[in-house]
């Protein structure tokens, strides 16, 4: 896959990263005869839609000139099985990487397959989006907030960037994207401190499928009412109502 890095992303993986996903590919499928971790196991599809996927998301990061050497703090909410974070600790070593799941079994994974991927850079933590986004250790404190597939976009934003400082940059992984989405995240981003940067539409280099990237650039702070309760910003996301 060497020449579809080159070509999509403007980088390629050192021989230490490539070997470093190969063992990150056994664990994951060892790990899935005990857990149901993730639906993709085929090669193919791992390297598609699990590490290009992720480390798509992050090519301001690593493509060009090369790896950014900033020490970015990076919290990756919903990652379950450590996806994008661990593709993203893996490439962008001098970070720090959070890895932010509410299952505890799939973080007791990443924590056992940590040490074998000599990930010192990166820990897991058991949390909610909302409570995380609430803790004064976390509030804040992030560079980069990655978060993929796991609500819509409005409620996305709720979740990343109450937790970023500010100048920083929330990145939410999504598949289709309509035009009211964006609208509604407009008013929501604005709610919430951030501006929208930019939307990066792409497809997949081998099944094609379609993707978007949005960025969202933290100009403010966000009000301490943010995030809402629980279970609140996936049940009623925020649009144009101010509440």
């Amino acid at each position: 896959m060497i020449d579809i890095w080159e070509k999509t992303l403007d980088w390629k993986p050192s021989l230490e990263q490539q070997e470093l996903f190969q063992c990150l590919y056994k664990l994951i499928v060892e790990g899935n005869r005990q857990l149901n971790l993730t639906r993709i196991t085929d090669p193919e599809d791992f390297w598609e839609k699990h590490l290009w996927d992720s480390l798509r998301g992050i090519k301001f990061l690593i493509s060009g000139e090369g790896i950014d050497t900033r020490k970015n703090q990076i919290i990756d909410l919903g990652t379950g099985a450590g996806f994008p974070g661990i593709p993203v600790a893996i490439v962008v070593k001098n970070s720090t990487v959070n890895l932010v799941d509410s299952t505890k079994k799939k973080i007791n994974f990443i924590d056992s397959i940590l040490p074998v991927l000599n990930l010192n850079n990166t820990f897991a933590t058991t949390c909610r989006a909302e409570e995380i986004g609430r803790d004064s250790h976390h509030r804040e404190t992030y560079d980069i907030a990655l978060i993929r597939a796991v609500a819509s976009a409005s409620a996305c934003a709720e979740y990343t960037l109450p937790l970023l400082k500010l100048g920083g940059l929330a990145v939410i992984y999504r598949g289709n994207l309509t035009d009211q989405e964006i609208n509604n995240m407009e008013n929501a981003v604005e709610q919430l401190g951030g501006v929208i940067e930019s939307i990066e539409q792409f497809n997949t280099p081998i099944s094609n499928s379609d993707r978007h990237c949005l960025y969202l650039r933290k100009v403010a702070n966000t009000p301490a009412k943010f995030p809402r309760s629980v279970g609140v910003p996936a049940q009623r996301p925020l649009s144009g109502i101010r509440s």
